[in-house]
């Protein structure tokens, strides 16, 4: 390998094979209704279903207890999968890529044994199951993110295209709804997902760095176990560097610090309930629309990355040190209008009672959750220093997990107060979504504060052609 560098095949199986893992592991939870399918016929919490009180051929039993059941195991599930983000974050930035990744694995593992060894008089075992397989999963897709630093120009789509991978996780619990109408079944499954923690553990070792993927990348940059030989890797890259020289991730990125903050929501699966008309088609259109459209999620991430990228891809040469990150700041200003816009649009389309619109909400949901998820992490890796890229990611998905219970008493002030009419409710939630238009003003004028002190201090606000390629400070 020309220079002790990662080679471009290097760096391509690391981009697919984590592009893989976060596709197939990372988000399983958020598919958890086709999953419930499965374990309804499998008679798990059966026994709080109750008989009918009168008696016929036209009565059914009571499942609400049941229904409840499955509910609480998915509302605690996705719950911890925002919140414990932030102890999972600082884990991530204080002892590195390989030990975080290691816990992750281990929960993974842990989550889809107790599913395997889960029976109808143990289901209270989902409980843990679906909180293991949830932490475990937003851990992997933590340390994936950091592969975008290996691709220079391409960083944001990388990063977009890894969350929108987790969106579309979700249809992996669809898949194993499949096979087991075929005849498969959930032990086997689950025993083989169990069995896939074997592949995490080698791209842990092999293709994932030991402490964290730097940006930008030092040179001969070298990750991953390899042959007998001293690794060219960000540690000995450190070591060679002269005395008193600060590092990528020492050195400031300017005087003041980031004032701006993305906005987070929590991954919620289900759309927001809109209210339905006088008549109602069937279920199961809308059910299955719905469905199809979360697997577009993947698709439709890197959307959000090429606004992020676009002043990457000129003849001219990119700007390096302050420059460079004024010029990435400035293009996330369209990445946030365009993706407070979606919300906005998104949440009008629920508010209106009648069911055919829902077909545009469902694309709007994909829409505005792939560009906010995917757009919260690239603009934390943008304008703040990496080492504290797991801290801030953790943070917005806590907040999101507390914001998210705020449905307990919107529901409770529905059915209650409001007679079953969520119009003021839906009205309260455009106007808070309205309020995010801030936070691409408040960039924007970050933006101009920061070039005008570059101005100041004599530094040209475009890169001379021809100019020698200086060391890039980090985002």
């Amino acid at each position: 390998m020309a220079g002790g560098g990662a080679g471009v095949a290097k760096r391509l199986g690391t981009l697919v094979s984590g592009l893989l893992e976060c596709g197939a592991f990372c988000g399983v939870i958020f598919g958890w209704a086709s999953l419930v399918f499965v374990l309804k016929d499998l008679r798990y919490f059966q026994d709080l279903c109750q008989p009918p009180a009168t008696p016929g051929h036209n009565h059914t039993d009571d499942c609400s207890g049941q229904d409840e059941q499955f509910s609480l195991v998915f509302t605690i599930g996705s719950f911890m999968n925002n919140f414990m983000t932030f102890p999972m974050g600082f884990i991530f930035d204080r002892f590195g890529t390989a030990v975080a990744r290691l816990i992750a694995i281990s929960l993974y593992t842990g989550g889809t044994l107790l599913v395997a060894f889960s029976t109808p008089e143990l289901a209270v075992l989902l409980f843990p199951a679906m909180s293991m397989l949830s932490v475990g999963g937003i851990l992997l897709i933590l340390t994936n993110m950091q592969v975008g630093n290996l691709f220079g120009k391409y960083r944001s789509i990388v990063i977009t295209l890894y969350n929108g991978a987790f969106d579309s996780s979700s249809a992996i619990f669809l898949i194993i709804k499949v096979l087991y109408e075929r005849g498969l079944s959930l032990r086997a499954m689950f025993l083989f997902m169990a069995s896939c923690s074997a592949w995490h553990l080698l791209r842990t070792f092999f293709l994932m760095p030991r402490t964290r993927i730097p940006y930008p990348l030092p040179p001969a940059y070298d990750y991953g176990l390899r042959c007998p030989g001293r690794s060219q890797s960000y540690r000995t890259y450190e070591e060679k560097r002269p005395p008193g020289e600060p590092g990528p991730e020492e050195t400031p990125l300017e005087p003041a610090a980031p004032r701006a903050a993305a906005l987070p929501v929590h991954r919620d699966p289900q759309p927001s309930p809109a209210p339905a008309g006088s008549r109602r088609p069937s279920p199961g259109t809308y059910t299955n629309a719905f469905a199809f459209t979360q697997l577009c999620g993947v698709l439709c991430a890197p959307w959000n990355g090429l606004i992020l990228d676009r002043h990457k891809r000129g003849k001219d040469p990119r700007p390096e040190g302050a420059l460079g990150t004024l010029a990435d700041l400035r293009a996330s200003v369209l990445s946030l209008a365009v993706t407070v816009t979606q919300c906005v649009l998104f949440s009008v389309c629920a508010a209106v009672p009648v069911l055919p619109v829902q077909f545009v909400t469902f694309v709007l949901q994909v829409l505005s959750r792939s560009f906010l998820y995917g757009g919260n992490a690239a603009f934390l890796a943008i304008a703040f220093p990496p080492q504290h890229f797991g801290k801030l990611y953790g943070l917005a998905m806590a907040l999101s997990a507390l914001v998210a219970l705020l449905q307990y008493p919107c529901v409770a002030l529905v059915r209650g107060p409001l007679h079953g009419d969520p119009f003021y409710v839906n009205l309260g939630l455009i106007a808070v979504v309205l309020v995010a238009f801030i936070s691409p003003v408040v960039v924007a004028r970050e933006c101009r504060r920061r070039a005008k002190e570059l101005g100041a201090a004599g530094t040209p606000l475009a890169a001379p052609p021809g100019a020698e390629p200086s060391a890039e400070t980090p985002h």
